[in-house]
């Protein structure tokens, strides 16, 4: 080989090397493959929630978004059950090698190290945070019958009557505002639990449940069924129900009704870095879809979720006031 020739191909080489440095630095895909081989095999999301409900839609259009832009099949794998337990405790003890998430709601990461004495895994050093699809305001439900056209005449009635609120798992929002209302108003609400929404919004139509708070999509499969909106939780009023105005509107300053809970996307801690940052990197992408702006519609969800780096500062800020809140209560589940 001639000097010339060896000077060109030391040359072209250097140039290929510095090329695919810029494409794997400006790429997260690329990086990712560079660094860790991943993904090669299926990803597995976990549902902590039977399907039908929100948390299972959203898992389901997140994962067809991932697969179409990894090349590789992602698997909506359902484990309700136990307050939540049974799902995260099957990715808290899964290899962290980006392969298994678990989808939950944010009650069941945050308050359940408060609600549980004693769980299978450790919240704080198990598992991080991925992203937090947002939840949108919770629509507040009672049945038809009962004579009251907000929380302030619901609370009057149920003063006098039996009265039960549904949730959809034990320690779930509803739950909490169950146990909340019961010690500001002397009220005695029993917490009845589901297994899912859409088994609770149903015993509130029938008249088996009274009361219920859950999401947009669920509570409005029975609106025309026998159960009505006296309210929303959260600081802003739901697009699908303009009319109906915030507990915080009709009064209610407590802590906890002021809160927008989410849907957090959680991987066991120790999973590279470069994988946890794609995986959020891609659930912004997917919320910029048509696909994804329906699904929100359709669920009454105006906002968006973060990438890394501002879910971790949520995470950091709001975690410690959804912990408090449940300190604060006193519920214990066992």
């Amino acid at each position: 080989m001639t000097m010339k020739r060896f000077s060109d191909r030391r040359s072209f080489l250097q140039t290929a090397a510095v090329a695919a440095t810029t494409v794997a630095s400006s790429s997260p895909l690329v990086s990712v493959w560079a660094q860790t081989k991943w993904p090669a095999k299926p990803i597995r999301i976990i549902v902590a929630f039977p399907p039908g409900g929100l948390t299972d839609a959203l898992a389901r259009s997140y994962g067809d978004h991932l697969a179409a832009k990894l090349g590789v099949p992602v698997v909506i794998d359902n484990k309700p059950g136990a307050g939540a337990i049974i799902g995260i405790d099957a990715a808290a003890k899964s290899p962290a090698d980006g392969y298994t998430l678990v989808m939950s709601t944010s009650g069941t990461f945050w308050q359940n190290r408060i609600l549980y004495s004693k769980l299978p895994y450790n919240l704080d050093k198990d598992l991080t945070p991925v992203t937090v699809f947002p939840s949108g305001p919770l629509v507040v439900g009672i049945n038809d019958k009962i004579p009251a056209t907000n929380m302030a005449e619901f609370v009057a009635w149920a003063k006098k009557n039996p009265t039960s609120m549904g949730t959809y798992a034990p320690g779930s929002y509803p739950h909490m505002v169950a146990d909340q209302t019961n010690r500001i108003h002397g009220t005695k609400i029993q917490s009845v639990h589901y297994r899912g929404e859409a088994p609770m919004w149903l015993d509130v139509a029938s008249g088996q449940s009274q009361i219920a708070v859950g999401s947009f999509l669920a509570f409005n499969a029975v609106a025309s069924r026998g159960v009505r909106a006296i309210g929303v939780t959260g600081s802003y009023r739901s697009p699908k129900l303009p009319n109906v105005p915030t507990l915080m509107e009709q009064g209610d300053t407590a802590k906890l009704v002021t809160l927008e809970g989410g849907l957090p996307l959680v991987a066991p801690s120790g999973t590279p870095e470069a994988v946890l940052k794609l995986l959020a990197d891609e659930a912004v992408a997917w919320s910029n879809t048509d696909k994804a702006a329906k699904l929100r519609e359709t669920f009454a969800i105006p906002n968006k979720p973060k990438n890394l780096a501002g879910t971790r500062k949520d995470w950091e800020g709001e975690v410690p006031v959804w912990i408090k809140l449940a300190v604060d209560l006193g519920i214990k589940l066992d």
